[in-house]
Parts: C-alpha cells; structure tokens; sequence
C-alpha cells in the first residue's frame, strides 16, 4: 500500500530538526553530501535522547539570522507539500537562534512571517509553537511563554518544553506553565521519552498540558492509560524517533499499537525529519508493515490530531472534510 497521496495532519515536527541537504547547501556552500549526512542525521540507534539532540546543532547554528530563519521555513514548507500535509505545527525553541544579532522577539517575527508566507503560497495550513527548555532557567522559560503571548493572534498557537527529559527536573518550568494556564495558552509537553510514566504523571500535575509529545511509556502504567483517556490527553506519537532514542529496542517493541488499541489519543508524527531522516508517508508505511495498520487506524488518527490541533473550529472543520473525503471506506 501506499500513503503519498493522503493528506495527513502533524502535530509534532521540529523546525530546526528538519533542514533538508538543499537548505545547508545554501547556507554553507562548502557542505558535502557526506558531511552533511555526518553533521544532521542521526544514526539508526544514538546512546540515548540528548546524543540524539546534539545533531540539532549544526541547524541550529546556521539558523542565527532572519534570512537564514526564513529559508529554512520555506524549505520544511516544500517537504511538508511533498509529503502531502495539510497542516503542520512546526515548533522551535526562540532563544537558541540569538547567538548573533537577534532579539527573541525578532526570531519569533521571521518565522511567523516566512510561515504567514508559505501558508498563503502553498496552501498548507500551519501553526507555530514555541519552546522552553528543559535546561532552560526560570527567567528564560518565562521569556518564552511570554513571546507566546506577545505573538498572540498571530500563527504563534502555543507552547511546548522540550530537550533532555532524563536530564533536567522540571522545577524551573512550573511558573511558566502556570502562566501558560493562567493566559489560556495550548500547551504541549515533551514527557514519557527518555523517563518513565511517572515523568508523565509529573507532567501533567504541574503543567497541565491538553498533549503529551511522545508519551509512549505511559503504555507502562495502566492508571495513566486510563487518566489519558479520561481526560481526553492527546499522544504526539514518533515511532522513528522513539527507536533511534532508545526508548524502544525495536520498532516492533513500539507502543503505539497498544496505545491505539485502548483507545488513547493520539497521532502519528516525524518529530524530525532530517536527524531521523523520514517523512510521514514513511512513518505510515512502517506501521503498515510491522503492525497490519491500514486506513482505519490512519483516519482515526488524523482526525483525533485535528480535534487536538491548536487551531479555530472553522479550521478543523476544512481539514476534517479533506480527510474524510480522501481516505476510502470511511
């Protein structure tokens, strides 16, 4: 079977994560092919989540000015057009691209602008999260949400906290979070990828998300299967990902059938496209493959991230049409 020509729905997809060989080729000339693939893939397995994150450097430090910013924009725009996506939230962390001679607020500005651009271009619909940390301090997580509400109205639609998971408590976070609830931000937390079911129990008590990224280990503890479903807590599921991670052994050890099977909420997502090296379309076809999914399970995926997608009700309303209309047997 093949799913390049369904519209599909991504939640959670990195923007400094997925530049393709054509954009760091603009940026540095000098690059090869070779080193390129060195510098900004990841291998099939990394020792654990921050050796994979490191290979978001190299991105992140072409991604210093507002030329480079919107570049890089444009060009996950013509992936997520080959990919045949119909709407994305590509979330980034504002404060790492201030290296140089931008404010956070002139970060945020390029991004929203180049998207604002692209969506009237291509005709993909799109939203921008913006990310704290988990190394971050309170002050700079603070920033952050804040730019979220400076950029209200505009394609900024929410916040996230992202990084190492294993490797910084959250305590530094709260007050941000509580900001985020007070304001009546979308929130999405990165939990239960490099921790446990307990790092997503922790989550959701002290930042109230309405979506988990990734999430996949609260499979561990049927209590917290049950809460999820619930409380309608929507998964940010990448199976790709979550092997090269380690958080799996294999991807038949994945998650996500078992997820899906009691009903949790969730969809399926790249995370990044260039360190895992992989499109949706690909991700859609290992779960084909290695889990018998079929239409069915892709439907009801792509129509639970539009429930959770933070968007308008008249845009999930388009987007539901287009899928239900494309995807057989329904």
């Amino acid at each position: 079977m093949t799913f390049s020509e369904l519209p599909k729905v991504e939640l959670h997809l990195h923007l400094d994560c997925s530049l393709s060989f054509d954009v760091v080729q603009q940026l540095d000339p000098k690059i090869s092919k070779e080193e390129y693939r060195e510098q900004f893939v990841a291998p099939d397995k990394c020792r654990d989540l921050a050796d994979y994150i490191s290979r978001s450097e190299s991105a992140v430090s072409l991604m210093q000015d507002r030329e480079a910013l919107q570049l890089v924009t444009e060009d996950l725009f013509e992936q997520l057009q080959a990919d045949n996506i119909i709407y994305a939230e590509i979330r980034f962390a504002p404060l790492l691209h201030t290296r140089e001679n931008l404010s956070a607020e002139e970060v945020v500005d390029a991004v929203n602008e180049a998207v604002e651009e692209q969506v009237k271009t291509t005709g993909t619909e799109a939203g921008i999260i913006l990310c704290t940390l988990r190394n971050y301090s309170e002050n700079q997580s603070m920033e952050t949400v804040k730019l979220v509400e400076q950029f209200s109205g505009s394609r900024v639609v929410g916040f996230d906290i992202a990084a190492d998971e294993a490797g910084f408590p959250i305590d530094d976070h709260i007050s941000a979070f509580e900001y985020a609830n007070d304001k009546g931000f979308s929130c999405t937390a990165h939990a239960g990828e490099a921790c446990g079911a307990e790092s997503v129990w922790e989550t959701l008590e002290y930042f109230k998300p309405s979506r988990i990224g990734h999430g996949v280990r609260s499979a561990e503890d049927g209590e917290l299967l049950d809460y999820l479903k619930e409380h309608e807590i929507h998964l940010e599921v990448c199976p790709t990902s979550n092997v090269q991670t380690n958080v799996f052994d294999t991807i038949q050890d994945h998650s996500i059938d078992t997820l899906y099977e009691k009903g949790i909420s969730l969809s399926v997502n790249t995370d990044t496209r260039t360190i895992s090296d992989v499109t949706l379309d690909e991700e859609y076809q290992t779960l084909f493959d290695i889990f018998d999914w079929d239409i069915k399970q892709l439907l009801r995926c792509n129509l639970e991230a539009i429930d959770h997608a933070f968007t308008d009700e008249k845009t999930k309303e388009k987007l539901r049409r287009t899928i239900r209309e494309a995807y057989p047997n329904n």
